[in-house]
């Protein structure tokens, strides 16, 4: 799907979990949390994997280049969770984050769930701000969550397609 957005045009592609971009995108996401908490191990919960993955997404810029990318987990019950959300730094403030958000929520829809929910951490203060900014409101931690002290949990009831 093509996306118009900041007067540059914007791709948006589902691809495998194993895609090289995908996983290029997730290494630098892994690799700016350890710098952000001073060890790789952060994630309190399951890390996602190809097996529990439902859709991923990578987004590329103008020229071909993959800046961003966001996948979906299924939890049961009509409820998803975003997994691996990520933009490129010199792409943050650019509105590729809202076009990620809007595709994963789109897609949430077509696989029938209602409601999404995102963990991030505490320190990921530019997170926090684009997913409450896009509706996400803080809720208490859940599954995997419970308990860790660094989460920060949201959810968003997804409105109906347009």
């Amino acid at each position: 799907m093509k996306i118009m957005e900041t007067a540059k045009m914007v791709e948006i592609k589902e691809v495998p979990w194993t895609d090289p971009d995908a996983t290029a995108l997730r290494a630098r996401q892994r690799v700016e949390i350890a710098a952000v908490y001073g060890s790789p191990e952060s994630e309190p919960g399951p890390a996602p994997s190809a097996a529990d993955t439902a859709a991923f997404f990578v987004t590329y810029d103008a020229r071909g280049t993959a800046v961003g990318c966001g996948g979906l987990r299924d939890l049961g019950g009509g409820t998803g969770e975003i997994k691996r959300m990520y933009v490129a730094p010199d792409q943050r403030g650019t509105g590729v984050a809202g076009l990620i958000l809007r595709t994963l929520e789109e897609r949430a829809r077509e696989l029938g769930w209602s409601r999404l929910r995102v963990e991030t951490g505490s320190r990921l203060t530019a997170a926090i701000r684009c997913y409450t900014r896009a509706g996400y409101a803080p809720i208490p931690a859940y599954g995997p969550y419970v308990g860790a002290e660094d989460s920060h949990c949201f959810e968003r009831t997804l409105p109906p397609a347009p």
